[in-house]
Formats: C-alpha cells, structure tokens, sequence
C-alpha cells in the first residue's frame, strides 16, 4: 500500500503478524521444526571424489546436534562468534545449524577471499572458533590461517592466545581428521562434545531469542573493504519461511535444487535453504562452480530448480554434454532464462525476478511471487515485503519525494540487520530509523518500488536518467552476448554517453552494430547504447559477491574509447 492521501512516496507491506506460513523464528528452532516435519526425507547429498553422502532431515539435526556439543564443550554459548571457512558442503550446513543450538552466531567468510581478506574479517568477527575446510580449489586454509598467524602452527588445539586474533582458541578442520597444530581434525574436534547431554543442547536453544544476534555476513561493496553485518535470528528465519511462497512450490513437488554459489552469499543461502528446506525437498551440492560437473549432477540427480548468477548459464549451455543431458526433471528454471531452451525442457514457471534486496535486508524487502502476470508486475521491482516500509528520500536533504518522483530508496522492516560491525546504528540509520541504501528509484501509486541501480551508475544522458538495469535485461538477451554491463562515459555534449561493455560467449561472432541494433527494436532510442566495446572477463574487477566494479569498469570504457579517437 502506499501513502496516496499525502501523495508522498512511502509504501508499506501488510502486516507482519498477518502473514501465512511463517514457522520458528530461531535458525535453532527452524532446524528443529523442519525435521519435526520431514525426518526421513532426504535433505541434502554431495558427491565428493565419487563418494555420494546423503543426509536426512534427522541426520542434519543430529549432525548439528554433534557440532553444537562440541561448541558448547568449547565454551561457545550465546553471542559466541563462531566463523565458517566453508563451501557449499553438508558440514557447512551442520556447522551453521550447530553454531546456533549452541546460541553462538554463524560468521560466514567466502572461500574466494585472499589471506589478507581473511585476516580483515577475522579481526572484525573477533571470532572464538574457526570451522574451516582446509583445501579448496589450488588454496589451503590451513597454510593461509597460519601464515597470518605463526602461532597455529605450533600450538596444541585449544591452547591459542594469539594478539591478532586474541579472541580465536579454537579451529577445527572439517574435511580432515588429521590436525595441524592448534587446528584440529574433525573427529577428535567432535570428540569434545562426548560429556554433554543434548538436553542441554535443547535448552540453550531454548534461550535465544528471535531479536538476538544469529548470523554476521560480509558482504564486499562495489569499493572500500569488506563490512560486517550483523543480523538478528528473525531476519533470515522470516526469509527462509517466504522462499517456497515466493517461488511458489508445488507441496506435492518440493525442489531438488542445485547452486554451487556459495552460502556465504546472503542471497544463495535464503534462496537454496529457504526454497529447499522449508519446503521438504533436497538440496544438490556442489563445492565450487564446474559447469561439467554441474550439468552431469543436475542430469544424473534429477535437479528441477538450479540456481546460478547470470554469467554461469552460459557457462552451462557451452560444457560438454550440455545438449545431450536429460534435463526433463527442470521445474523451477524461468522459462526466460537461457537453460530453458534446453530441449529436454518445457518450462512455463516465471521467476520472481520483480524483486530488491540487499545483504542488509538479508535478501529482498520488496518482491512479486513467481508466476505473477506481467500485466500485474510492469516492470516493476514489487510490493514491500510484510512488515516492511519503503521510501523515497532527496538523496541531499534526506526529505521524503512526492510520489512518482525518483529519488534514493530507504528501508526498514523486521529482516533489517542489526547494524554494521564497528558503526554505531545512529550513524546508519536516519532519523526515523530508515536505512539509506544509495539506490535510487521511485514508487507508485500501486505501491510499487521502481529501483534503478546504484545513484552514481543511474546515467544521466542528454537530460534523461537511463538505468543501466533495464539496458542490461535487455542485451543479455542477445544471441552470443555472456555478460553485458553498460556504464555511463563523460560526454562533454550529453553529460555522459551510453556504452555498453560486453563478454561473448565462446566462439560466437558479434560486433557493435550487431548489438545496437538488438537493443534498438526493444529500448528508446535514448537508452540504446551509443558505443558498444567487447572485452574480456578477466577485464572486468569484481567484489568478493561477484559484482561487477562499475567504478573500473566505467574507467577502463573511458581509455578505451579515447585511445580508439586517437
């Protein structure tokens, strides 16, 4: 709904307390809940060195239950920082839950960081506990964690006083029984937890509350270092709750889902848990992003819903055996997307893509569900979510826009985060505890949220504001085109000139008219891109959650055009 007898751009969501569906409100007791419903159906399998593990919804509460006991003979108890070095792996998961029985808060780090991107969010975490695996990709944890801190290597497991990490004792290697100096094997890290009773377990996770601190994820800006944001149990337990209605799940077909992206992403971990678990179906792992690999799992398991960032479909569609693989089981795969011309697949599910969020909002804070008729959607990024407020502020003054008139978007609700680690909340949030997202965008009168890209990638062109979104929406579809970012250049006649940057898919054949004239029977001329340059992927700088660097990118355009003046 929206303000219209003030004409002012605020748009509410229903209320919260009139919301269907929504369960436990502690990553404890949604654990709990979920296994209640589904014990021995299947929740999630990995194949590792040929080996296939598959675990029940019993057994990921009793292998959580094992990793709380072990936190809890640690000392873990509530607020206890517990960081989670992992890839998408069924200890991922029991470490998660396991962390939150024990009342501890999961502190997610992306296996794509660097040794000094670790030591950061080590010392800002101020983590007591590290669950890693050790050996990913061509990287050692193990060898990282103790070049930044000699002392790992030669102190016994639990013995650690670092002071660069004063805070850690305890680390534990989840893909090795074999320790390395403070950092244990597996096994004997379980051990631990032989002399404490699950009931105790049960009644610690009985004391967290919804408003307390359950997850802290980083999340890697477009500049600057990694920030630390905190959220409390009830904003990802809400989202894990909406998913299935979202993607509007079939009861009778709950997805077999694959992603390979990492859970460390605040978006993969709502969408592939919530969608998957809280609907009874099975999540597919996969460790690390392998397009083969992926494309013989989702033929062999049976997958009906993956989930992947727009530059892996492409990926997908050029791996051996892609054209051959029997894909019949795809369910929920968005009949727009590139893997939906597949032709083993008939898709007719629309995605709900009319959607915004932020890791700050732990996933969207405004979004229509699946299947929702264009006629009802425009072009629109949806409805406040319930319980949550939206508005349009003058980026300058902070003063709420009429409604209709584009401005910064702000937000709050009850998925908001805590805060920033490091920041006080007064300085993020303005006066009436909106948070100021630096996205800019509109509402209108049917309440819905119009969001336009970051306020300093919104391209202002000859007296119009272009969003790079919708040019983007449009030449990623394009025949041959893997990625497409446009981005504003410095044009001393226009303000600044329309250029599209874009990564062929392999061995296809494009040039820039080709493109343009794509882009011109779908776009106004205004919007149609002004110059087109074709570059590489290892030309375009990403943050640690894979978004593209516009800033760099925008810059790279620049020399390029000048030099091609020349």
């Amino acid at each position: 709904m929206s303000d219209k007898s003030r004409g002012m751009s605020i748009v509410r969501g229903v209320p919260l307390d009139e919301e269907q569906g929504v369960g436990a409100l502690t990553l404890g007791g949604y654990l709990r809940e979920i296994a209640g419903r589904y014990g021995p159906r299947e929740a999630a399998r990995i194949r590792i060195d040929g080996k296939v593990t598959s675990w029940t919804y019993d057994d990921l509460l009793a292998r959580s239950l094992e990793v709380a006991r072990a936190l809890v003979a640690c000392g873990v108890g509530k607020g206890t920082r517990v960081a989670i070095i992992q890839t998408n792996r069924l200890e991922f998961l029991s470490s998660l839950f396991g962390t939150a029985l024990a009342g501890g808060v999961a502190t997610t780090i992306s296996t794509f960081f660097t040794g000094p991107e670790v030591e950061e969010v080590l010392r800002q975490s101020c983590a007591s506990v590290v669950l890693l695996e050790r050996k990913v990709l061509k990287k050692d944890f193990g060898e990282i964690l103790t070049a930044l801190e000699p002392a790992i290597a030669t102190t016994a497991p639990g013995a650690l006083a670092s002071r660069k990490f004063p805070y850690l004792r305890v680390l534990a290697s989840v893909d090795s029984d074999e320790g390395m100096g403070a950092i244990e094997g597996w096994r004997g890290f379980l051990s631990r937890g032989e002399g404490v009773a699950d009931d105790l377990v049960h009644a610690m996770a009985d004391a967290v509350a919804p408003s307390d601190p359950g997850l802290l994820f980083f999340s890697s800006g477009s500049t600057g270092k990694a920030k630390g944001i905190l959220c409390a149990h009830r904003a990802p337990c809400l989202q894990l709750w909406r998913w299935p209605h979202w993607y509007r799940i079939d009861p009778d077909a709950p997805p077999r889902t694959w992603s390979a992206n990492g859970f460390f992403f605040s978006g993969n971990f709502a969408m592939t848990l919530g969608g998957t678990l809280s609907s009874g179906g099975t999540i597919i792992l996969q460790r690390w992003f392998d397009a083969a690999e992926a494309v013989q799992l989702m033929a062999e398991e049976k997958v009906s819903m993956p989930i992947a960032w727009p530059h892996q479909w492409p990926q997908l569609a050029e791996a051996p055996g892609y054209e051959t693989a029997d894909l019949s089981a795809m369910r929920y795969v968005d009949r727009k997307m590139p893997i939906a011309r597949h032709p083993t697949i008939h898709s007719s599910w629309d995605e709900p893509g009319h959607a915004y969020g932020s890791t700050e909002t732990f996933t969207l804070i405004s979004v229509y569900p699946a299947n929702t008729p264009e006629e009802v959607t425009g072009a629109s990024h949806g409805p406040p979510t319930a319980g949550s407020t939206i508005k349009i502020v003058d980026p300058l003054t902070g003063e709420t826009m009429p409604l209709g008139e584009r401005g910064e978007i702000a937000v709050k609700g009850p998925t908001m985060m805590l805060g920033y680690l490091g920041i006080p909340l007064d300085e993020t949030l303005d006066d009436e505890g909106f948070f100021r997202t630096n996205d800019g965008g509109y509402v209108d009168a049917q309440g819905r949220l119009f969001w336009e890209g970051r306020l300093n990638d919104i391209i202002k062109t000859g007296g119009a504001n272009v969003s790079p979104l919708e040019i983007d929406a449009v030449i990623r579809t394009c025949p041959g085109v893997a990625i497409s970012q446009t981005v504003g250049v410095p044009d001393e006649l226009l303000g600044e000139r329309v250029v599209t940057c874009i990564v062929p898919v392999e061995g296809a054949h494009l040039d820039a008219e080709t493109i343009r004239t794509f882009a011109r029977e779908r776009l106004a001329a205004f919007k149609v891109p002004r110059a087109v340059l074709f570059v590489e992927e290892a030309d375009l700088q990403t943050t640690g959650s894979a978004k593209i660097k516009t800033a760099d990118l925008r810059k790279l355009a620049a020399q390029r055009l000048e030099a091609e003046a020349v």
